[in-house]
């Protein structure tokens, strides 16, 4: 029985995969270029995310003691100044969130 419950969920996941892959060809069809919308989408995305990611980083932030603030404003200078520098999203987050857990982890114990 469990071999048959496993097979199940291996075509579940399947199907769920082709047809999230064929949703966008049903959408806007087999057209040579970029649909608008899916144009405005990949232009207004990439900061959506960045905003949203930084309420939800920000949304309990302790301004009450050094240790407890230090590692977040020292992680939100790093981003802001890399993603100035390097214009590019992956390195920004990235660096800042591997800043954060050195800050946390070994510096602000």
């Amino acid at each position: 029985m469990d071999y048959l419950y496993d097979a199940g969920i291996v075509l579940t996941v399947a199907v769920c995969t082709f047809l999230t892959r064929l949703f966008p060809f049903a959408l806007f069809g087999r057209k040579k270029g970029t649909h608008t919308m899916v144009a405005y989408i990949g232009q207004i995305l990439p900061s959506a995310v960045i905003a949203v990611l930084v309420v939800y980083c920000l949304k309990t932030i302790e301004i009450t003691s050094l240790p407890a603030f230090a590692p977040q404003a020292i992680a939100i200078a790093v981003v802001a100044v890399l993603h100035v520098w390097k214009r590019n999203f992956l390195i920004s987050i990235g660096a800042g969130t591997v800043c954060y857990m050195v800050m946390v982890q070994v510096v602000f114990r």
